[in-house]
């Protein structure tokens, strides 16, 4: 483990910018948020998505971060509102009422009504062309892990690359294309 002096002159460099810096912060604390994330969802690759959005909110917002308190902390913070978030808006539920016992059963409707449908199709239509804007080695990790689903683990085998490397740039990507996106608007 990185001692204090060690986390502290990490934060500063991600502060100007450096990946390097992005990379040991991601490396020292991956595995202590994505266990927290598991811990609440008991779903692995939920919990990895989770501990990559908590990763890109803290890298976007690492001026706001506040040097008295401990990073881990901190990170688990923005963890744990993610998380919250994501409960807030996954169900919609249904209760079907039995009459001849008087049973009544809850019932999720995670699939999408028509109108979701041709939202999410004119959405991904218009994605896919501003994904066309990135260079071809950002468009494609952004492809492997939402089009195509591979786990951070596949990506790094498929591009023979560390898994560290994969999550930063794959953070780096989505951050890209959000910055393309909010241009256009």
């Amino acid at each position: 483990m990185t001692n204090k002096e060690e986390i502290q002159l990490f934060i500063e460099d991600a502060r100007i910018g450096k990946e390097s810096a992005f990379k040991k912060l991601l490396n020292t604390y991956w595995s202590d948020v994505f266990r927290f994330q598991f811990s609440k969802t008991l779903d692995e690759e939920e919990a990895e998505d989770i501990t990559i959005k908590t990763f890109a909110k803290a890298f976007d917002k690492i001026d706001l971060y506040n040097d008295n308190y401990n990073f881990k902390t901190w990170l688990i913070s923005i963890s744990k509102n993610i998380f919250l978030d994501s409960l807030r808006g996954i169900k919609k539920e249904t209760i079907s009422i039995h009459r001849r016992n008087s049973e009544a059963f809850h019932i999720t409707d995670d699939a999408p009504s028509p109108e979701d449908q041709l939202i999410i199709e004119q959405n991904l239509a218009e994605l896919l062309r501003h994904m066309k804007k990135l260079k071809p080695q950002q468009q494609e990790i952004l492809n492997l892990r939402y089009f195509q689903e591979h786990s951070y683990k596949e990506i790094a085998e498929i591009l023979n690359e560390s898994m560290s490397s994969v999550k930063v740039k794959l953070l780096r990507s989505k951050k890209l294309l959000a910055e393309i996106i909010s241009t256009k608007k």
